[in-house]
């Protein structure tokens, strides 16, 4: 496997909270994301040599396209330096954060910055629902009245056939979610629900219930990153150094659908293994769906899933936390902007920094290993693009 000329380490992250802003536009949000990065990061704006600028549907909903993040940087103070557009659906962060470290990694970049934003909320809702649509592939699959809901739906029922999850369970998943959720300043819902809460609630389709699905939010997160050997000259953060960030797109041949494959690529970039990691977070458009995302990602085996999560393993007392920002279904789901905000909830626990929903290292106070699972688009019973980002102090 290739390898990077340099180490790549995060300096600084920033997110704008996600929710509901019918005053604020992408402008606003991309505009506090970044500048919450650079204070964090302790620089100067003017070292950010280059920028990638994630965003799904700004195009179909505002109607700008073609250079949305030399619109959106330019209004937060950046000019000059290269901007690069990035779209990959729900993934869309986490490419914009791996082509970050290419560049800075290469040799090419001292300093780099990840940005991803999205706005979906505005008086026309069935816009953006209409927009959400198109990341399938419209000529064969959007005929079809195809939805997120129905994809997880038809999975988790497979699951529940060969392995004995239960609706329960899922429900367990969602009411960790909402607790963790409830203590995020930044999360778009910070109400904690009972798994019966959960359960109770309208049906969208079985087994999903409202409270186990994402919601459209609008919201910003940010990322600076550098070459490790120039971290401790030009800031005063602790380098969270970016082991992995392995990116491939999905696969509708045999039974993995990419993602194990892309874990695996991932866990022998970094000369990591499962059993290191200390604290993840994964996508969960529908809450449940984190059940086998952790089985894909080697945590666990599909038949053990539902026995640890009646055992609290993935809470944030549990031996492997998940989720701990609360997840799409609780922090929410601005598309561009989900990577990145995996990335600042990691970097803040290995900090130290998450405030009430900390969790501890095995062997330390803090994790010392953190790790995101991204997915975004559907394309023919896979995920369009899937990446996998370990992070190590």
């Amino acid at each position: 496997m290739k390898k990077l000329a340099r180490e790549v380490a995060i300096i600084g992250v920033g997110m704008h909270k996600f929710g509901k802003f019918m005053d604020k536009g992408l402008k606003d949000l991309t505009r506090v994301a970044v500048w919450n990065a650079i204070d964090d990061a302790g620089i100067a704006a003017n070292q950010i040599e280059t920028a990638y600028f994630a965003n799904v549907l700004a195009g179909l909903i505002t109607g700008q396209e073609c250079i949305r993040g030399h619109i959106f940087l330019r209004d937060a103070g950046f000019e000059g330096i290269p901007i690069v557009n990035v779209e990959g659906a729900c993934a869309s962060g986490s490419i914009a954060l791996r082509e970050a470290m290419i560049a800075v990694g290469s040799g090419l970049y001292d300093v780099a910055l990840a940005v991803g934003a999205e706005k979906l909320y505005l008086d026309d809702t069935a816009r953006s629902i209409q927009a959400m649509s198109t990341n399938t592939d419209i000529e064969f699959m959007g005929q079809l009245g195809f939805q997120f809901t129905g994809s997880y739906s038809m999975i988790l029922r497979k699951y529940m056939k060969q392995y004995g999850w239960t609706q329960e369970q899922f429900a367990k998943v969602a009411s960790k979610n909402k607790h963790n959720g409830s203590l995020n300043p930044m999360a778009q819902y910070q109400k904690p629900m009972s798994a019966e809460d959960v359960l109770n609630s309208r049906v969208i389709a079985w087994p999903l219930t409202l409270y186990m699905c994402s919601t459209m939010a609008d919201g910003a997160a940010a990322a600076i990153v550098c070459a490790k050997e120039v971290a401790h000259k030009i800031s005063n953060r602790m380098p969270i150094t970016i082991a992995a960030s392995y990116l491939r797109s999905g696969e509708v041949t045999g039974e993995d659908d990419g993602q194990v494959r892309v874990a695996h690529d991932a866990y022998q970039m970094a000369g990591l293994s499962p059993e290191d990691v200390e604290v993840a977070e994964v996508h969960d458009a529908m809450a449940p769906g984190e059940m086998f995302r952790v089985e894909k990602l080697g945590f666990c085996k599909a038949e053990e899933v539902g026995r640890l999560v009646d055992e609290e393993y993935f809470t944030l007392n549990g031996k492997l936390p998940v989720n701990t920002s609360g997840g799409l279904a609780a922090r929410g789901h601005p598309i561009g902007a989900t990577g990145l905000a995996q990335i600042a909830e990691v970097v803040w626990q290995m900090r130290g920094e998450a405030g009430p929903r900390q969790v501890s290292g095995r062997n330390s106070p803090y994790p010392k290993v953190g790790l995101t699972q991204n997915s975004g688009g559907y394309v023919e019973g896979s995920p369009a693009t899937v990446s996998v980002t370990i992070l190590k102090s």
